[in-house]
């Protein structure tokens, strides 16, 4: 992971990560921490991490509680946020669209507010791609500019500008970054399970759509905010963050076969078809009281979602490690059983 910095820029730095505790936000530790800085992570209650004597620690707070915020931005250089409530799905449950405000919005108001009366000099956070709606069958760069279409998206919409609007007003390195659906040794979510349900040879084999969606390895993501972090060029800015190279859903489900030591159907299930399986299982789902995601999780896998991620290489110098087709030989096949 080259750096366009002074190789001593994090030695001693001290650093507050939120969500640290979670599969990005273990990385990210991981990677500033590496590189000297003095992390401090912020926990739930009950969350807590062993700092193993590697200098890590830790605060007990919570988004909601300000004082706590206070106390955990004391003396801090720099935050990279990543903590948030992920269910990007379940935007149609009112309590969900509730707690998406209340986490992904207001909590990350707090913690601005926070850092700014602490005099915290850099602020990274971590948004999703969801900020913006839905581009279609294209490949868009951050140009596109459309309004987000769940409460999870307008969550993380207003987060965003609201940490623009306070990046103008003092002069706070603030970097606002849009990860792709993000892979990686402990993921979760629909990739997780597509992974999941070839292992156990239940999903059938997918069309080629012509589709293309974009994907992120955590590895890179945390590339991605170790450049923001100390890049002059970031400050103020918005990225989308990719590996890429976009993929049909036919192609990430033939990746995953190969990596897992199954050969690859010559034959697909129509569309279709598929779209039918989906909603007849989301009705019975609805029936039995539980979740209904099936349909979601397969438009995500034949339908559209390409982002051009060309803009943070050309002012960072981003240059993403990792593929899907790297990581599904060198770590999926781990999975084989």
């Amino acid at each position: 992971m080259a750096l366009v910095v002074a190789p001593d820029f994090y030695q001693h730095r001290p650093v507050l990560v939120t969500g640290g505790t979670g599969f990005i936000g273990r990385r990210l530790v991981a990677a500033v921490q590496a590189r000297g800085a003095r992390v401090r992570v912020l926990v739930r209650p009950g969350r807590a991490i062993p700092t193993d004597g590697s200098g890590l620690e830790t605060v007990v707070g919570d988004l909601a509680d300000a004082a706590s915020l206070a106390h955990a931005c004391a003396g801090m250089d720099t935050v990279i946020h990543a903590a948030g409530f992920a269910h990007a799905d379940a935007g149609d449950v009112v309590d969900f669209a509730d707690q998406h405000w209340a986490v992904n919005a207001h909590g990350t108001f707090q913690l601005l507010d926070a850092a700014v009366a602490s005099g915290v000099q850099r602020f990274i956070f971590l948004s999703s791609i969801k900020a913006v709606g839905e581009p279609g069958p294209r490949c868009v760069d951050e140009r596109w500019d459309a309004p987000p279409e769940t409460p999870y998206g307008l969550a993380k919409r207003a987060a965003e500008e609201r940490v623009l609007a306070v990046s103008r007003a003092s002069g706070l390195h603030a970097v606002n970054l849009r990860p792709a659906l993000v892979y990686g040794p402990e993921m979760k979510g629909n990739l997780a399970r597509l992974v999941a349900a070839v292992q156990h040879g239940t999903f059938p084999p997918l069309p080629e759509t012509g589709n293309r969606r974009s994907l992120v390895h955590v590895d890179d993501v945390a590339q991605a905010v170790l450049l923001a972090v100390a890049h002059p060029a970031a400050a103020g800015q918005s990225y989308f963050v990719t590996d890429g190279q976009p993929y049909s859903g036919r192609e990430l489900y033939a990746m995953i076969r190969q990596a897992l030591g199954r050969p690859v159907p010559r034959w697909s299930a129509p569309a279709s078809v598929l779209h039918a399986a989906a909603t007849l299982a989301d009705g019975a789902l609805w029936l039995m009281g539980r979740e209904r995601r099936a349909a979601s999780a397969l438009d995500k896998l034949l339908g559209w979602a390409c982002y051009d991620a060309a803009r943070i290489g050309r002012e960072l110098g981003y240059r993403p490690a990792w593929t899907f087709q790297r990581y599904c030989e060198t770590e999926l096949k781990k999975w084989r059983g």
